[in-house]
């Protein structure tokens, strides 16, 4: 698809929504024989507490019963925090949360939610991040609206605990982190004299190059926070690779560059949000294996590279904990 395609579609989600939204409200103010239209006319509980956010300040239900998330991490650190919503954006669907989304709607995909299934919901809270602010005027006529801040995956813990304090959920986050870092000290317990001694190497293959993962990205923070060093080529943290690369949490390597990859292990993915990407990019998986200077890598020749899903590059506790099975599955229970 095209920018000129792109754009078209854009603006035919955005009339189509506006449409919508007026037809609503045309119906409700009819309900109420002329009435005046109540600010947030969907929630009825005039009980709530003013949230801050990267839009503004919105009044949000105490005892909300019908949240809406707009995307994958809202929807993904809602169900950690043991709030399941009554619809969400589900997109590419991770194993640790399909059993977790049962009576969930699923209102569309990540940047395309369906605005006419928002509708039909009736939420009393809507909860996003700031990349959709162009619809927060809109998203707010239906129910109290809430778009935080989210700079880079690296930022999953601060993203973590305002999402806690959007949804009231302050001691229930506490918790969660706590059996985070019980999980990781476990894992450093068992590790032993072996976990200042490993070089651990966290690579993506992308459809037209290879990237490496830094010290400040999501699986980065967690692997930081399990104790594990990362080879030089790796050993930046956010600041620093902003101003030397020009991203704060990975940098793209050609094939001839492969070296900057090795370390005594190797955990490697692919992940497209298309099926196209997605076989591009595992072949270009292959072609990789295959090639003599990947063979030539340490951590090859001791077996020790892993695929592993695209929870890696995650933006939420689950996907974390997900990351913490697999350092206790690669690292400590594998010979």
């Amino acid at each position: 698809m095209n920018d000129s395609d792109k754009k078209i579609k854009s603006l035919t989600h955005w009339w189509r929504f506006v449409f919508t939204l007026l037809c609503t409200l045309f119906v409700t103010v009819a309900c109420h024989h002329g009435g005046s239209l109540p600010e947030n006319y969907q929630s009825q509980n005039t009980t709530c507490r003013q949230v801050e956010h990267g839009a503004g300040i919105s009044c949000v239900p105490e005892k909300f019963e019908r949240l809406v998330t707009l995307d994958d991490a809202s929807l993904e650190n809602a169900i950690a925090l043991g709030v399941k919503p009554a619809g969400a954006v589900i997109s590419n669907l991770p194993s640790y949360l399909q059993e977790r989304l049962t009576g969930v709607k699923n209102i569309g995909r990540t940047g395309e939610p369906s605005l006419e299934s928002i509708l039909a919901l009736k939420p009393d809270f809507i909860l996003g991040f700031v990349y959709q602010q162009q619809f927060y005027s809109l998203y707010s006529k239906i129910a109290p609206t809430v778009l935080l801040q989210f700079a880079h995956s690296g930022t999953w813990k601060e993203v973590f605990t305002n999402i806690s304090l959007a949804l009231g959920k302050q001691e229930v986050a506490q918790q969660v982190m706590e059996n985070y870092y019980q999980r990781l000290a476990e894992f450093k317990q068992k590790m032993g004299n072996k976990l200042s001694k490993l070089k651990v190497s966290v690579v993506r293959v992308y459809p037209n190059n290879i990237n490496l993962y830094l010290l400040d990205s999501f699986c980065g923070i967690v692997l930081q926070d399990a104790g594990l060093s990362r080879p030089e080529s790796q050993n930046f943290t956010a600041p620093e690779a902003k101003k030397i690369f020009g991203n704060p949490i990975q940098v793209s390597i050609g094939n001839e560059l492969i070296k900057k990859a090795d370390g005594d292990v190797i955990f490697i993915w692919t992940y497209e949000n298309n099926a196209k990407g997605n076989r591009t990019a595992n072949y270009q998986l292959e072609q990789l294996k295959s090639s003599p200077l990947w063979r030539k890598l340490k951590a090859v020749k001791e077996n020790k590279v892993y695929v592993v899903p695209s929870y890696w590059i995650g933006s939420g506790m689950l996907a974390a904990n997900a990351i913490i099975d697999d350092l206790f599955k690669y690292l400590i229970n594998t010979p």
